[in-house]
Parts: structure tokens; sequence; C-alpha cells
């Protein structure tokens, strides 16, 4: 049937699309080819609308083994013959309609992209952003997205170590849910995803295709509303057990170098991973469509072409050795048809019952081919004059600062996530050392080395909204410093990039100046862009969500005793601030929730000050003369304090800075500032090492468990433990 321009659009397509592809084709698609193109066009596969920018990112460094965009995810040396593959993507739309199985099937996927390129995942990470706590519709989101994220990672084995989580009025419609993974593999034993070989056969691997997930490309890439329940088949349904047979089938099937090339089938399902391995091996395929496991009977070819249903592979064998493959896949009792063969010809061909159902050029499908690309325009936002009339002195100084300091660290962004991570395993494959010894950025264990990891998603959306450009390298910047603080050196980032509607001028200025921001930022601390993933239209009728391009970074300990924890250690331990005191309460929570002052300037930032502090505290963590580090981010320096004398149920002396104010002391959120905790005896050698970094001696550590702020007394840790442990969980009971 030749498909409509009325069809076209109500699949996503604009008309000059409709029309690029009838001149691509030399003649007009039929409906099949035209859902095809609209998925592999949309927003969600072919970065249309962000890849000019993207490319402005820095792709490049000496510990990279691919650049951007080559894999399905990024690929860094670790030395001693070992890589590290990492990556993070969104799941917020599906996890808006249905949490549960929208953040189990985006820790699936994200997964999936890990082990296709011959890696063993060993971490799990995940970002949040929820609306208020006490709207109900809130509640049933955070527990079925924690439910969903806790049940697929417990299951497949994989642990969860670290994360974040936001609440704001902005996400009320739109949550966020970005989940990360990384994983390890020998150098030399990646596989790519690529095909080529004339007659070489290709494979679908794993689980049976379904109507579940179909047009979930397409769905990504449109605003949220009322009528997005309308839309749950788009949602996919995942199976982690069916997914843990499927890791290690594929990672036996590896050394045995019958395979050409993998894929997994997430976005656009078997249109995605067909046209993308052709594209990139300068072949076509021919594919039967009646060959494909199904789990429901008489699907049309669209349906199967478009289906995102989970736990699926494409793979390439070489010819000959089909049968070694089969072998491996039956064992672990999984699907392994053969539904195809590489041809010379650079057409896709599909099949149906031995019926020609669309023939497309392979390349004209895919990012960097055919797909469009687009340059928008934008604007500054005219909420910037709002943010540009604050001025401290309008805000009073409250009288009882101990009470605004307990109200603080009960606030959810600031409280323990408590409730959260205790619905994850975080200790299965035992490498995990945030139990008992917790750092800035999760540290986990390469088995089989003396090396570890340190990994970290960082990301304050609140200060991106503010100024984006410097907000976005805040987040950089913050991410280096959780694995600077951790004994670690930050070798690359991943980054999932969640916008509003691109067709916003205002939305797609915070997108450019956020993406300027992060390049310089990356580029200052040799961070280079590995990947990641572009979500654009998280908005709802309310607008959009604050912009929120959230990092994962990854770092690397030669040597896991190089580990460094947040928690002070011992009685009597001499308190230091490396960075200096300023006098902001920009963008903090304290301004933000307890003052109610909405919009502000994003805090203090200075990069050089931030390169320089970060140097200075590798050095002194490395010749080992600090005890404890912990850098201060949300909730200012008395949070930090806290959160570092919690750690080990200590106390703590300190004095607040006479020449500012002190609400801008204790809770301001000035960037680029450390806490740490150091041998009394040593302070003058500590001192000499600073050369010229300004700091200063704040307190110091007590065995009597009591909080003294300026000879006051505020009480005992085990209180504020109390407090701040339970504030979230009371909040969602």
């Amino acid at each position: 049937m030749i498909a409509t321009l009325e069809q076209a659009t109500k699949l996503g397509l604009r008309e000059e699309e409709f029309e690029k592809i009838k001149e691509i084709l030399g003649r007009t698609p039929n409906f099949t080819e035209t859902a095809m193109y609209s998925v592999m066009w949309s927003e969600h596969c072919s970065y249309k609308n962000s890849i000019t920018w993207l490319k402005t990112l820095p792709r490049d460094g000496d510990k990279l083994l691919v650049k951007a965009g080559e894999e399905n995810a990024g690929l860094v040396d670790i030395g001693d013959g070992w890589g590290c593959v990492f990556k993070i993507e969104s799941h917020n739309h599906p996890s808006a309609i249905e949490p549960f199985q929208g953040a189990a099937t985006g820790v699936g996927g994200i997964h999936r992209d890990i082990f296709t390129m011959g890696a063993r995942p060993i971490a799990s990470l995940n970002s949040l952003r929820f609306g208020k706590v006490d709207n109900p519709k809130t509640k049933w989101l955070i527990k079925g997205v924690v439910k969903g994220i806790g049940h697929y990672g417990n299951c497949f084995g994989v642990p969860t170590v670290a994360g974040e989580v936001y609440y704001e009025s902005c996400y009320q419609t739109n949550p966020l849910v970005n989940a990360m993974s990384v994983g390890v593999v020998r150098v030399g034993q990646t596989v790519s995803a690529t095909s080529h070989g004339e007659g070489n056969p290709v494979f679908i691997v794993g689980a049976s295709t379904g109507k579940d997930g179909i047009g979930g490309a397409s769905f990504a890439s449109a605003d949220i509303s009322e009528n997005s329940a309308e839309q749950l088949p788009s949602v996919q349904v995942g199976d982690p057990f069916e997914e843990k047979k499927l890791l290690e089938a594929c990672l036996e099937m590896i050394p045995t170098g019958a395979l050409i090339g993998m894929q997994d089938m997430g976005a656009a399902g078997i249109t995605c991973s067909t046209s993308e391995m052709s594209a990139k091996g300068e072949h076509g395929m021919i594919i039967h469509l009646d060959k494909v496991p199904t789990r429901q009977a008489n699907m049309k070819p669209w349906e199967m072409l478009l289906s995102e249903s989970q736990e699926r592979m494409l793979i390439v064998v070489k010819k000959g050795r089909e049968s070694e493959v089969q072998e491996i896949f039956d064992k672990w009792d999984i699907h392994c048809v053969q539904i195809g063969e590489v041809t010379k010809d650079l057409n896709l061909k599909y099949y149906m019952n031995g019926e020609l159902i669309a023939d497309v050029p392979a390349e004209s499908l895919v990012l960097g081919g055919g797909a469009p690309i687009y340059e928008r325009q934008y604007t500054e936002p005219a909420y910037f004059a709002e943010i540009n009339k604050f001025d401290i002195n309008t805000v009073a100084q409250p009288a009882d600062l101990k009470e605004i300091a307990y109200q603080l660290i009960q606030l959810p962004n600031i409280a323990s996530k408590r409730w959260i991570y205790e619905q994850y395993d975080s200790m299965v494959g035992t490498g995990n050392t945030q139990t008992n010894e917790p750092s800035d950025a999760a540290v986990v264990r390469v088995h089989g080395t003396e090396k570890a990891l340190a990994m970290t998603t960082d990301c304050n959306s609140r200060y991106v909204f503010a100024n984006p450009k410097k907000g976005a390298m805040i987040a950089v910047s913050e991410a280096a410093r959780n694995i600077v603080c951790s004994g670690g050196v930050p070798v690359a980032i991943t980054n999932c990039l969640n916008f509003g509607n691109p067709y916003n001028p205002e939305v797609y200025y915070q997108f450019v100046e956020a993406i300027r921001g992060m390049g310089e930022a990356c580029r200052k601390f040799d961070t280079p862009v590995t990947g990641g993933n572009v979500s654009f239209y998280n908005q709802s009728e309310d607008g959009p969500v604050y912009p929120t391009p959230t990092i994962g970074m990854v770092g690397v300990l030669e040597n896991v005793n190089q580990k460094m924890s947040l928690g002070f250690k011992h009685s009597g331990d001499t308190i230091y601030l490396l960075g200096a005191h300023h006098n902001d309460i920009n963008c903090s929570e304290y301004l933000h929730h307890i003052i109610g002052v909405t919009h502000s300037p994003a805090p203090y930032f200075e990069l050089e000050e931030e390169f320089k502090l970060q140097q200075t505290l590798a050095g002194l963590i490395s010749s080992k003369m600090v005890k404890s580090a912990h850098d201060i981010s949300e909730g200012g320096l008395f949070a930090c304090m806290l959160e570092s004398a919690m750690a080990n149920g200590l106390g703590f002396t300190m004095t607040t800075d006479a020449a500012i104010r002190k609400d801008a002391c204790l809770f301001g959120e000035a960037q680029s500032r450390v806490v740490v905790s150091v041998n009394s005896d040593l302070c003058a050698l500590f001192e000499a090492e600073l050369k010229g970094l300004p700091f200063s001696k704040i307190g110091h550590v007590n065995a009597t468990k009591e909080i003294v702020v300026d000879n006051e007394s505020w009480g005992y840790i085990s209180d504020w433990k109390e407090a701040y442990d339970t504030a979230l969980e009371k909040l969602l009971a």
C-alpha cells in the first residue's frame, strides 16, 4: 500500500522529510517503509536537532579506544590490558506512563549496550528526577521506578552502586529516568556493531518479538500529555532472567571467533539493528520476517520491524560456523534463528512469506547517512531577567540558623536516599567498596587486577536552568571532583541530555549553551565525551523540565587501596576547607526551598579555580596527607560536614567566617570547595603542600559526638542522623 502524506505526518515525519524519502527511493514509499523512516528519522534515533552541536564536544583522547558514536557505548583504556565500556541513556517517557516497566527496561537496555561490545557489566548507576514528593502521583512514580530499577538489576545480577535523585515541581508530569552501566573487557576482545561478508548468515537471538514497544522511538520524540497513557503499547516489557541468559551466551560465543558483528535491538528494533550494522559495514541484507520468533500470532510486517521487545540481539556469523553458535544458544535455552543473510547490494530487503514488503538503502536510514540534520533557532530565555534581579541583600538572615539547618537536611534533595538504595542489591559481584566506607564516587574493584573504577552521575539542573553554560560546566566539574575526592583520576564522560522541545527557541538556547559549557569543562579536565543520549521533548502542558545534562563519569584508581572515603576518622583530627568562603546563596537549596526564591543566578564558579583545587587535592590524597575528603554540594558546608560526621558517628566543632553572612557560610553552594580532615600533627606539612590554594582551618573532629557551631551546641550526631535518614521515607509513607 502506497503511503500518503497524512499517514507520514501521523507517524511523526515532516512534509519535507516525506518528500526527501521519495527522492531517495525514486518512488513513493509504502506504509511499511514510511514507518521505518519515521522511527529511524525520529529525534530519538537520528539526533537530527542535536548532532550539529554534539559534534563540537571533545571526542578524542589518549585513553579512548573508540570515538563517540562509533559503537554502542564508549570504550576507554584503563591499563594492564583492560578496557572499560560505559554509557548512560534515558527512559523518561516510558517511565512517565508505566514507571515499573519503563525503568526496568531502561536498565536492561543500557546493560545490553555494554555486553553487546563484549564487556561484562560490573556496575549500574542512575539519575532520577521527580515532582514534589507530597504529590500522590509523584509517590506512585517514585515507588514504581525504584521497584523497576531494583527488580531488573537485582535479578540480572549487577550491583547498583551509585546515583542521584532530585525533586522539583517542573518534573511533575515528565520524570527523568537515566540509567548508566559500566563494564570491563580485555582490550582486543571487543565486538563491533557491524555487518559484512556477502552470504554471511544473520541471526536473531534472545527473546521472541511482540507488540510491546512498537513506535517507542517516536513516542520518545514527542511531548508528554494527558493522552500519553493511550500509548501504553509503546512501553516495553522486560525479563531480566532472559537477559542474564543472553549475556552469558553472548560472552561465551565471542571467544569462538565465529562472530562478525553484534548489535542490541533497542530503539526501533529490527529496523535499527539491520540498518545500522549494514550501513557501518557498507553491505546490505535480505531479511525474512516470517522466520522471526514472535509472541503473538499474525503480527504485521511493520509491527515486527518497529517492535522494541526487549532482550534481543542481531548477530552476523561467519558462514560455515552456524552450528557452533547455535549450540551455545541451545545450551542456554535461547532462541537463535537465522532470519537472513548479508548481501553485496547496499539495500535492505525485507520479505514476508516470500513477498518483498520493503526495499530501502541502509545508509539512508541512519545518522551520518541519509537522516536529516537541522539547525534550530535559539534565543535567550525571558526568565533570565527575573534571575538577574536577585539581590542577596533582600534576603533577611533567619534568627535561628540551627532550626534552618535541621529543616535543610530533611529536604528531599538533601536527606538520605536510604529508602531508595536499600531496595537495590549493591553487593552482588563483590566488587563494590561503598558499603562500609562511602566515598563521593562509587569505587568498584576490577577483579583479577589491583585496579578499581570510580564512577558517578551528576547534574544540578537548577544551576543549569539559571545559567546553562555555567551549570553544565559545574556538572562536569562536580563529577570530576567526586572522582578525585575518592582517590581516582577522571578519564572520560558519557552524557544524557534531557531537555524540552527543541523547536522552542528558549529550550534550544539552553541546549546549545549547555553543550558549550560541557565541552569547555571536558577539555579542561581532559575527559572526552565517549557517547551518550539526547532526550528532547521532556515537557508537558505545564512547560519544559529544567535543562538536565546529566554527566556520567568514570575514573581509574591504579590500586584499590588508593581509595579515599568521605567520613571523619579520628577524634582530634583538624578539619579544613579547601577553596574559599563566598558570600553566596545563589541557587542553593536553602534559598530555593527554605526562603522560597525560585529565580537566582547560578552559584559562584570559576573553572581555573576548580582545576587547581582538583590537581592539589589529588596530590594530597596520593601522598596520604588527608584522612577524608568530601565535596561541598547541595546544602552547603554544614550538610557536607554533617555527612562526613555521620559516616562513623563522630561529632565536630566548627567556626564560621565572620567576614561573610552566616547563612551563606553554612548553607551557600559556591563551587570548587572540599572539606578534608587531617592528622593534627601534620597540619604544618599539609598547609605547606597547598601552594597558594585558598584554605581555612574550620574545626576539629570530636569523640563526644556533639556538634558545636561557633561555640554553640547544636545537639548530637545521633539526633541529626535520625532526622537525615528518615525524612524521605516519612514523606513517602
